[in-house]
């Protein structure tokens, strides 16, 4: 009954039209399954919850540690480990739990990865770096529930009001099956 009145609160919030222009979710699936690269499948993530390509982060987990897929100014900037307490990836990876935080910037996190700039032909026009204000982290597993990575949708912002609504329950469901479909695109595995 608690979520039920959470999801309430939180779609009434401004999350609620994002949820309605959302396609149904075996058009979902189609859409993000026929993703070849994980630029693609974070360029439609991005399109799906309204945030901008660079808010989108594509994480596989190889010898105990999550090095980034997407974005690409990532891929050379570290891994992260799975044993690490402070990082929210590593969280998600190790506990195999969907996250959400509506105020990160109150969230303990390694924010080393925030300080990279990030920038797309898309989103070229945003030339200050914003603080992750918003997140949802989902793991990535397979069949046998074992982990291959985490996908990730946050929103920046100067500050809470400036990043867009907060993400809601509807949402996160929406990341979890669109890292059920991920567990099954070659680039993952």
């Amino acid at each position: 009954m608690q979520s039920d009145m959470e999801a309430k609160r939180n779609s009434n919030q401004g999350g609620a039209a994002a949820a309605a222009a959302r396609a149904p979710n075996a058009s979902v699936e189609h859409v993000l399954s026929q993703s070849a690269t994980p630029q693609q499948f974070c360029a439609a993530l991005a399109k799906l919850f309204g945030v901008r390509p660079t808010e989108v982060a594509l994480m596989r987990l190889q010898k105990g540690l999550l090095s980034f897929l997407y974005p690409e100014q990532l891929k050379t900037a570290g891994s992260i480990p799975v044993s690490s307490s402070s990082g929210a990836a590593s969280h998600t990876a190790s506990t195999k739990k969907t996250e959400l935080f509506n105020t990160f910037v109150k969230v303990k996190h390694a924010s080393i990865f925030e300080s990279v700039k990030l920038s797309t032909s898309e989103d070229s026009e945003q030339t200050e770096q914003n603080t992750i204000q918003k997140l949802m982290s989902a793991p990535v597993l397979d069949t046998q529930r074992k982990v291959l990575g985490v996908v990730q949708v946050c929103r920046k912002g100067f500050d809470p009001g400036t990043s867009g609504p907060d993400f809601t329950l509807d949402d996160l469901q929406q990341l979890e099956l669109a890292a059920k479909v991920l567990s099954n695109l070659p680039f993952v595995k």
